[in-house]
């Protein structure tokens, strides 16, 4: 029975390794000169500069970027911002 319980703990714990792995990862200017530019997303009414940062990771990766790099953020009221992405 532990032995049951050790595999789907390791099951479940591979599954969030490799979801982590296949997320957009923010790059800095010197690091996007070797990536391949592939357009730019914005978001809006994030409430948080870590959620502004979720939100554009979220959308860059529903591109089908590998990372992204932050462009602007703007705090008047809601907080928006945008990102270039890259494969």
């Amino acid at each position: 029975m532990k032995t049951i319980k050790y595999t789907a703990a390791a099951l479940v714990l591979s599954a969030f390794s490799f979801g982590a792995m296949a997320a957009a990862q923010p790059v800095t200017s010197t690091e996007a000169h070797n990536l391949q530019r592939m357009g730019s997303v914005a978001v809006t009414g994030a409430s948080t500069l870590d959620s502004l940062e979720a939100k554009l990771a979220a959308k860059a990766e529903a591109a089908g970027a590998s990372s992204y790099a932050i462009t602007s953020a703007d705090t008047d009221g809601k907080m928006s911002g945008t990102a270039v992405i890259y494969k």
